[in-house]
């Protein structure tokens, strides 16, 4: 389901950033944006409902505004991807600051690998008390990535730095939980993705991050909730060993139809 630009060519980019209420966010994360050593080919800020000024805030930064009306991140970062015109998709949140050299960073990694369908990064923290900014960060995503890849059998994806091909979203875009608000919208998107192809880390930490998640006991409590939902909603048919199983079924049958010259 991957595959490579013509030679000589350089791959188109679509950004897409999930919004609602974060007008004074997004503004900095699309200045970031427009900083670029690489420029993306379009901005996608997917609105989903806000009260607030995003919508506006998006449009006098020359992005795309898309309205969502369905309720949740996972409808709005979806519907985002439905709309990408590039070959590669690349997500970050609206209170993110990615550095100067993201889209390249992620640019250069999918041509450096044709057979890699996705690729995910880390982040820090740019808010909140200096002195914990690093060790917070290092454990939370630390736990997040241990937890989720013994569910997956796989690396995860992390929704504040991710990129994939287009080709690929189209293929699975039909079966992700776009319509349960209470999945996280990048754990069910390794669940789909690393069903059919390879996820890979971009190990520069080129994107920051608000400390947000750690704003209140009850946020913190109702983004593991909605960890825990992600993976209930696909167990036991994805149960790691029966992915696995599932995939090397698929793997054999495409080395006999290669053998076989293509010929089903």
């Amino acid at each position: 389901m991957t595959a490579a630009a013509p030679p000589g060519t350089r791959m188109t980019v679509s950004v897409v950033i999930p919004v609602k209420d974060d007008d004074t966010e997004l503004r900095r994360c699309l200045r970031a944006l427009h900083a670029q050593t690489l420029a993306p080919d379009e901005i996608i800020v997917v609105d989903n409902d806000s009260s607030d000024a995003s919508p506006d805030v998006a449009r006098a930064a020359g992005a795309r505004v898309e309205h969502c009306a369905r309720p949740g991140i996972p409808a709005a970062a979806s519907h985002g991807y439905d709309h990408a015109r590039s070959d590669l998709i690349l997500r970050l949140d609206a209170d993110c600051v990615p550095s100067p050299t993201w889209v390249a960073d992620m640019v250069a990694a999918f041509e450096r690998r044709p057979d890699v369908g996705a690729f995910t990064g880390g982040a820090r923290f740019i808010d909140g008390p200096t002195w914990l900014r690093t060790p917070l960060a290092v454990i939370y995503l630390g736990a997040y990535a241990g937890t989720t890849a013994a569910a997956l059998g796989h690396l995860p994806l992390f929704g504040s730095n991710l990129g994939m091909r287009r080709t690929l979203w189209r293929g699975i875009r039909e079966r992700v939980h776009r319509d349960d608000p209470r999945v996280h919208d990048d754990l069910d998107l390794a669940f789909h993705l690393g069903e059919y192809a390879r996820i890979r880390l971009v190990p520069a930490r080129t994107m920051g991050m608000s400390m947000r998640p750690f704003a209140s006991a009850r946020s913190f409590a109702r983004r593991s909730a909605a960890g825990w939902r992600s993976v209930l909603v696909h167990w036991p048919a994805d149960f790691p060993p029966i992915r696995w199983s599932r995939h090397g079924m698929r793997r054999m049958r495409a080395r006999a139809r290669r053998s076989r010259g293509g010929v089903s």
